[in-house]
């Protein structure tokens, strides 16, 4: 049989047929992929657990029996619910499929097979949905696999409804009986040095091991494979970006000025971090740092020294916000900042898509003509009627909130303009390095001097429901003391929510073990329970959220900093860049539906002041439940650096990369970002080394390909756009 190598297309090792089902369900297009695509766990023949002994919420795998196959319609939405009853003898199981009557043909009474899934519980029985299975042929060929692979772990697939687990196992055999050579990415050296297989013994062990004992050292080999050739990647891209000319923007009279009429000391962080930046612009290529602080450490007056120093040679900075509240509300604050003198030379200008079609043009065109000399928008900025005459610096706020495409469009509208990136989530360390591994990255920690600080409790309305009385009277009080509040819900309407989900939801057994408690509170329904309470007759309330005109959004907010409104009740619309320093108190409602870091952000929104802040995390999570932890753990500390890491740790890097970092950084596969720390470190240092040496990779064709194979064209582009 002829071989073939990573790169070969699948089409080619497998046949047209087989090689489309695998890229309609896991866009794979090559042999690389397919065995990239690694067991997410291994199940032994001779330990499967039996059926009465099956724990809830555990991932099993049994040998069993069908007994019966039953199919009924759902009675609120369209489909079927196949239910297939399985025995070992000593108990019966369900298993069900939800639109997949066609499993009947084969799941017939008598067969028997090896069955694996998470269990979940319907209506006190105990069941698998949708699991993993596989039919032995008959009789004898169930008694000899069982005797002659009792000892054989068996790899459980990531798959599909149309593919496997064991459909996914035998392709993979297939593509493994015919791959020949595999160029190892690491350097004999290192390989000798770490302990490390070889490439080839470590993909066979990985899906296909002898022994239990051969999974761990074929697991730790291509985990320092991931992380070092995508440390290199990283690498070779910031090199690339320090290859591009740029235009050098020194320091001059602007800063100065304003430098002198700042009303206070910039705190040590703050200075650093200046300085780093103004070196940074004066290079002769492109800026690309990341600035990351507490809510209210300073970023934005580091970017607006940054803009002022790119203005002093006449160029252009643009502030791209996510929304049009922030937005407006950055425009203010510059504006404040600059005062009376250097704001009219400046112009600090605003354009966002629903400001009115001829103010939209009046702006476009002082940003058109380099007269305003800042820009702070949303999308609109992205826009191809908005040009720029020297677009010198991009500054991306809450970098979170866009996809690198949306980032470059905005670049592009320059000659290979500075980039200035800043975050207020705390980013851990291992993420830096791995995500933003080809960005400086610099933190401001200190915080300004003056603030009155946050108190942050739980108030467990489960356990003590008197308790959800008092957070309102607690708010009432602080509005009484001529302060304000917000109260955050995790929806607009939950009526409207519930409708929905029993809509969708039908009559038969529930997916993966249960579905989360609905929503309780939203935006309309707390509006309407304190237009109803007797605390808050004479309160001013206000609603807020992400459908409401920009127009009205806006006109909310500035009527909350003016004082007009005492209470808004909002979505998480305000979670960045509301700052209004008389705010006093927030009530976040069922806490335990946010996240770590997104309650860390929420929580910033008070206390900015000289009022000391109040913060209520209203839960009904069970104590002791994941859901409680991360609402304890934002209570227990203020260091958004620290609960970065409780964040990474209790949720892993799936949630906290996110979306929206496209390429290969969002596409991680056996490396773990909260585990591998260690191992992050030693691949960026020995690819930092080999790049010294051989910036090419010339000397090093396996690592070389490894790259092209790991990171392809388009992730390669956005790599490039960061």
């Amino acid at each position: 049989m002829s071989s073939f190598s990573l790169a070969s297309r699948l089409d080619g090792a497998l046949g047209g047929k087989t090689a489309k089902a695998l890229e309609r369900a896991f866009a794979m297009h090559t042999v690389g992929d397919l065995l990239a695509h690694y067991p997410r766990r291994y199940a032994k023949r001779g330990e499967l657990t039996e059926i009465a002994l099956l724990p809830l919420g555990e991932p099993v795998t049994i040998v069993a029996e069908v007994r019966t196959v039953s199919e009924r319609r759902m009675q609120n939405r369209k489909g079927s619910i196949l239910e297939v009853i399985i025995s070992d003898g000593h108990g019966n199981l369900a298993l069900t499929f939800f639109n997949q009557g066609w499993r009947k043909n084969n799941l017939t009474p008598g067969r028997r097979g090896i069955f694996a899934g998470k269990v979940g519980e319907y209506r006190g029985a105990k069941q698998l949905a949708h699991p993993d299975y596989e039919l032995f042929d008959d009789e004898e060929t169930a008694r000899m696999t069982a005797e002659a692979n009792a000892h054989l772990p068996i790899p459980i697939y990531p798959a599909t409804s149309a593919l496997s687990s064991w459909q996914i196992a035998k392709i993979v055999a297939l593509v493994l009986d015919g791959l020949g050579d595999i160029a190892d990415p690491l350097p004999e050296h290192a390989r000798a040095r770490g302990g490390y297989l070889d490439a080839r013994t470590a993909i066979e062990r990985i899906h296909r091991p002898d022994f239990e004992e051969q999974i761990a050292p074929a697991l730790e080999t291509l985990r320092m494979h991931e992380a070092f050739v995508l440390q290199t990647a990283l690498l070779q891209q910031r090199a690339f970006v320090r290859s591009m000319s740029a235009t050098s923007r020194a320091p001059g009279v602007l800063l100065e000025d304003f430098d002198a009429a700042l009303p206070f000391e910039r705190t040590p962080d703050q200075v650093a971090v200046g300085d780093s930046i103004a070196d940074d612009l004066q290079a002769p290529w492109p800026m690309n740092r990341l600035v990351q602080g507490e809510v209210g450490s300073g970023k934005t007056l580091v970017a607006l020294r940054a803009m002022l120093q790119v203005a002093e040679s006449g160029g252009q900075s643009a502030l791209i916000a996510p929304t049009e509240v922030l937005a407006a509300q950055h425009l203010r604050s510059i504006a404040r900042m600059l005062g009376t003198r250097l704001a009219p030379e400046l112009m600090p200008t605003l354009l966002t898509g629903q400001m009115p079609a001829a103010e939209r043009r009046k702006a476009a065109l002082r940003v058109a003509s380099g007269q305003a000399r800042i820009v702070v928008g949303t999308h609109a900025l992205l826009s191809a009627s908005t040009t720029f005459a020297d677009l010198g610096l991009v500054v991306v706020d809450e970098q979170h909130r866009f996809g690198v495409d949306q980032r470059e469009a905005l670049r592009a509208k320059g000659t290979a303009p500075h980039a200035l990136v800043l975050t207020a989530t705390p980013i851990p360390r291992t993420v830096a390095m791995t995500v933003f591994g080809d960005l400086d990255v610099s933190t401001i920690r200190t915080m300004p001097p003056g603030r009155a600080g946050i108190d942050t409790y739980v108030a467990p309305i489960g356990e003590k429901p008197a308790w959800f009385a008092r957070v309102w009277e607690r708010i009432a009080e602080e509005v009484g003391k001529g302060h304000q509040a917000f109260v955050v819900c995790a929806a607009i309407d939950a009526e409207a929510l519930s409708r929905a989900d029993e809509e969708e939801s039908a009559e038969g057994p529930v997916d993966e073990g249960g579905q989360a408690p609905r929503t309780r509170w939203g935006v309309v329904q707390v509006g309407e329970l304190l237009s109803r309470h007797p605390a808050f007759s004479s309160i001013r309330v206000q609603i807020l959220h992400g459908k409401m005109p920009s127009e009205e959004k806006d006109a909310v907010m500035q009527a909350f900093a003016r004082g007009d409104i005492d209470v808004v009740v909002a979505t998480t619309v305000v979670e960045v860049g509301v700052d209004v320093a008389n705010a006093s108190a927030m009530v976040i409602l069922e806490a335990d539906r946010f996240g770590v870091s997104q309650l860390h952000q929420l929580r910033g929104r008070v206390g900015r002041g000289g009022v000391p802040g109040l913060c209520l995390l209203v839960t009904e999570s069970a104590r002791g439940s994941l859901a409680r932890e991360r609402v304890e753990a934002v209570a227990e500390t203020l260091d958004g650096f620290l609960l970065a890491e409780v964040d990474l740790d209790l949720r892993g890097e799936g949630d906290v990369l996110g979306g929206t970092q496209s390429g290969a950084r969002s596409s991680l596969r056996l490396l773990r970002v909260a585990k591998d720390a260690d191992l992050i470190a030693q691949a960026r240092i020995l690819a930092e080394q080999l790049l010294l040496d051989d910036p090419a990779l010339v000397r090093n064709p396996g690592l070389a390909a490894a790259i092209e194979r790991r990171v392809s064209t388009e992730e390669r582009a956005a790599l490039a756009k960061n």
